[in-house]
C-alpha cells in the first residue's frame, strides 16, 4: 500500500489548529461530566433532573455550533482575504442572532421553569429538580449568548489559543464552585443540584467578563458598534444564502437529537442516567475528531478565501484521512474503557447494565458522527454548500431517526436499550449521501466580496 503524502507543514498547520480547539473541547465536556459526577454522588434524581434541564443548554449549545458554523462559513474565507472590518460586520450579524435567542431562553427558564421542564419529563420528582435546576442556570445563557460570536469570530482569524485559555479558567472557575456549592464545603450550606446551576452561571459570567476584556484590547476586528453594526445590504444576503441554511441545519438537528432526550425522559429514570452519562462519555471520546473538523473549516476556509481551491481539495482529503484513522482510536479507546465508566456513578444496577450497552453502541455511533460532521458541518459548509446538509439531515433525522425513536418507544413499546439503539441510526442513514456529495467535488467556492467595489470576487 502506497504511503500518503502530506504537502510540507500541512501537519503542523493542522495541529496548531486542532490542539487547542481539542484542549478547548475537553474542558468544555469536562464541565458537563463534573457536573454529571458531583451530582451522581448525591443523588440518582439530581443527576436525571440535571440532565433534563440541561437539555435547554444542550439545544443553545447547537445554536451556538451552528451560529459559529455560520460565522465561520464567512469570516475564514475574509481573514484569508484580509478583511478585518466585514469580519466585523460578520461578528455583528452573530451577536444580534445570538443576544435575541439566548434571551429568550432565559426568560423561559427564568419565569416558566416549570413549564420548560415538563416538555422533557411528566415525573413529578425529576420536573421540580429540574425547574431548580433551569431557575438557577438562567443567567448563564445570557452570558453564553455574549461570548459565543466572538470566540467564533476570533477562531476564525486564527486565534483559536484564545479561546483554550478562557474556557480553561471558565472551566477551573466551574469545576471548584460545583464543589463548593453542590456539597458544602469552607463553611457554605450543602446546596445540591441548585449548587450545581449557580456554579454554571457564575463561571459563564467570569467567562463573558474575560471576553469583554479582550475585546477592548484586540485589534483584528473594530470595536466601535458603529461599525460593527452597519452592516451592507449584500453582506446580510451572503450571510442569508450561505450561513443561515448551517444555522437552520443545526437548530433542526438539535431539536431531532433532543427528541431522543424526549423520548429517554418518558421511559424511566434508568435509562434516562444511563442515556446521559453515555453522552457525556460520548462528547470527550470525539473531541480530537470534533476538534479536527472544527480546525478544517479555518484552515480550508482560509485557503478558499485566498483563492487557491485545489490546494484546498487536497488539504481536504488529507484531513478526511486523518479522521478515520482518529475514529479507529477512538473507538479503540472507548472499547477498553467501557466496563470501567459505570463504576463512576452512583445509579442504580439497571441504569448501569443500560450503560454499559449504550458505550458499546457509541463505539460505531462516534465513527459515523465525527466522519459526517467533518464533511457536513466543515467541508461543504466551509465551501459555500451548506444547504446540501441541512437537506440531508431532514431526511435523516426527521424523516427517519425520530418517526423510528417514537414508534419503537410508544406504539411498539420496545424495551428501552432498543429503542435507544433504534435512535442511534440516523449517522448511518446520511453517511452514504454525504460521502457521494464530497466525492463529486462541487461544494467548494469562493464567496467573498469586494465591498469597496460592490462586486463578488
Amino acid at each position: 500500500m502506497r504511503k500518503r503524502s502530506f504537502r510540507r507543514g500541512f501537519i503542523k498547520e493542522l495541529a496548531s489548529l486542532v490542539l487547542p480547539i481539542v484542549i478547548q473541547s475537553l474542558i468544555t465536556s469536562s464541565v458537563s461530566l463534573a457536573d454529571t459526577v458531583m451530582l451522581g454522588r448525591v443523588d440518582q434524581t439530581s443527576l436525571s433532573a440535571s440532565s433534563l434541564a440541561g437539555q435547554v443548554q444542550f439545544l443553545l449549545n447547537i445554536l451556538f455550533f451552528g451560529l459559529t458554523s455560520a460565522i465561520v462559513i464567512l469570516a475564514s474565507q475574509y481573514w484569508g482575504k484580509k478583511d478585518s472590518e466585514t469580519i466585523g460586520k460578520i461578528f455583528g450579524i452573530g451577536l444580534i442572532i445570538s443576544a435575541v435567542c439566548s434571551f429568550l431562553a432565559f426568560c423561559g427558564a427564568f419565569f416558566a421553569p416549570s413549564l420548560v421542564i415538563r416538555f422533557w419529563t411528566d415525573g413529578p420528582e425529576l420536573a421540580a429538580a429540574g425547574a431548580v435546576y433551569l431557575r438557577f442556570a438562567a443567567c448563564s445563557y445570557l452570558f453564553a449568548g455574549l461570548t459565543q460570536p466572538y470566540l467564533a469570530v476570533m477562531k476564525s482569524c486564527e486565534r483559536v489559543k484564545l479561546s483554550t485559555v478562557i474556557s480553561t479558567f471558565t472551566f477551573l472557575c466551574n469545576v471548584v464552585l460545583n464543589a463548593v456549592l453542590i456539597f458544602g464545603l469552607f463553611g457554605m450550606p450543602a446546596m445540591g443540584i441548585t449548587g450545581a446551576a449557580l456554579a454554571t452561571s457564575i463561571s459563564r459570567g467570569v467567562e463573558a467578563l474575560l471576553c469583554l476584556t479582550d475585546f477592548l484590547h484586540q485589534e483584528y476586528i473594530p470595536r466601535s458598534p458603529r461599525i460593527l453594526l452597519n452592516i451592507p445590504r449584500e453582506l446580510t444576503q451572503d450571510f442569508i444564502r450561505y450561513s443561515l441554511p448551517a444555522l437552520v441545519n443545526d437548530i433542526l438537528w438539535a431539536l431531532a437529537y433532543n427528541m431522543n432526550s424526549v423520548i429517554m425522559g418518558h421511559l424511566g429514570s434508568d435509562i434516562t442516567a444511563a442515556s446521559a452519562m453515555a453522552a457525556v462519555v460520548r462528547d470527550l471520546i470525539t473531541v480530537t475528531g470534533f476538534g479536527i473538523s472544527s480546525a478544517s473549516a479555518i484552515l480550508l476556509g482560509r485557503e478558499i478565501g485566498e483563492d487557491r481551491l485545489e490546494a484546498a481539495r487536497k488539504d481536504a482529503s488529507d484531513i478526511l484521512y486523518l479522521a478515520i484513522v482518529v475514529c479507529v482510536i477512538q473507538g479503540v479507546f472507548l472499547l477498553a474503557v467501557s466496563p470501567l465508566i459505570p463504576q463512576i456513578v452512583k445509579i442504580s444496577p439497571t441504569a448501569a447494565g443500560y450503560l454499559r450497552i449504550m458505550l458499546y453502541i457509541s463505539i460505531l455511533y462516534q465513527s459515523g458522527q465525527v466522519i459526517n460532521t467533518l464533511l457536513i458541518a466543515s467541508f461543504f459548509r466551509c465551501g459555500g454548500d451548506s444547504r446540501y446538509g441541512l437537506r440531508l439531515d431532514m431526511l435523516s433525522m426527521w424523516g427517519f431517526a425520530v418517526p423510528l425513536g417514537l414508534l419503537s418507544a410508544f406504539v411498539l413499546k420496545l424495551p428501552p436499550i432498543i429503542v435507544y439503539a433504534l435512535t442511534c441510526t440516523d449517522e448511518f442513514v446520511k453517511l452514504p449521501f454525504a460521502v457521494h456529495h464530497y466525492r463529486r467535488g462541487d461544494w467548494i467556492r469562493n464567496l467573498t466580496r469586494d465591498f469597496a467595489a460592490g462586486g463578488e470576487e
